[in-house]
């Protein structure tokens, strides 16, 4: 089963007047937003990671406040949802939909307790993982989907960085370690392509 992970696309983050702007996130946008559209409109799950920060939470000693549960910041632009979508919090949970909203107060995905279960629950071994940061929650992400053996490829024009260098030597380590980069495009044309095996 494939799978569509769409990492931390968050107001606060996409856009400039966001709490935690990262520089040229809002052009990625059209891109994200068309990915989940694809998985949504090939029965592929998407995940959605999301930040959903309490005004407390220990991360805001290393970065300035941003998605603040509750919070314009911390929800995700309308393009990037789909219709039918629940959010998971970190506390145990079995609520599925077409999207997952899973929320994370670390920067690691996998913090929130209900990854792996809802990973085994949809088999899944291939992995399209994409959005903001890419040297830090997208890198914590696609390790993480390494690790689990599965197949995991990072959607190299889907994706923005806060450090070009550490970006740069992520994606390097990324391949090194079995991952694979593909473009929007490229995605489309193998989804496409096996939505026509397949029928």
């Amino acid at each position: 089963m494939t799978v569509f992970f769409d990492i931390d696309t968050q107001i606060d983050f996409l856009f400039p007047a966001g709490a935690l702007y990262v520089p040229g996130a809002e052009t990625i946008l059209d891109r994200v937003a068309a990915l989940n559209r694809l998985a949504a409109s090939r029965g592929i799950p998407v995940i959605s990671t999301m930040d959903a920060h309490a005004e407390d939470d220990p991360e805001f000693r290393v970065y300035p406040h941003h998605c603040v549960a509750g919070t314009d910041g911390q929800r995700k632009p309308a393009a990037t949802l789909v219709e039918n979508r629940v959010v998971v919090p970190n506390a145990p949970s079995d609520r599925s939909a077409a999207q997952i909203l899973l929320e994370k107060q670390q920067l690691d995905c996998f913090t929130n307790v209900n990854l792996p279960s809802i990973l085994d629950r949809l088999k899944a071994n291939r992995y399209f993982v994409y959005g903001v940061v890419t040297e830090i929650c997208v890198k914590c992400a696609a390790f993480g989907l390494l690790k689990r053996g599965g197949r995991v490829t990072l959607v190299s024009d889907a994706v923005r960085a806060l450090n070009d260098d550490a970006a740069s030597r992520m994606i390097a380590e990324f391949c090194a370690s079995g991952g694979e980069l593909m473009t929007a495009a490229e995605v489309r044309e193998l989804v496409d392509g096996e939505d026509q095996v397949c029928r």
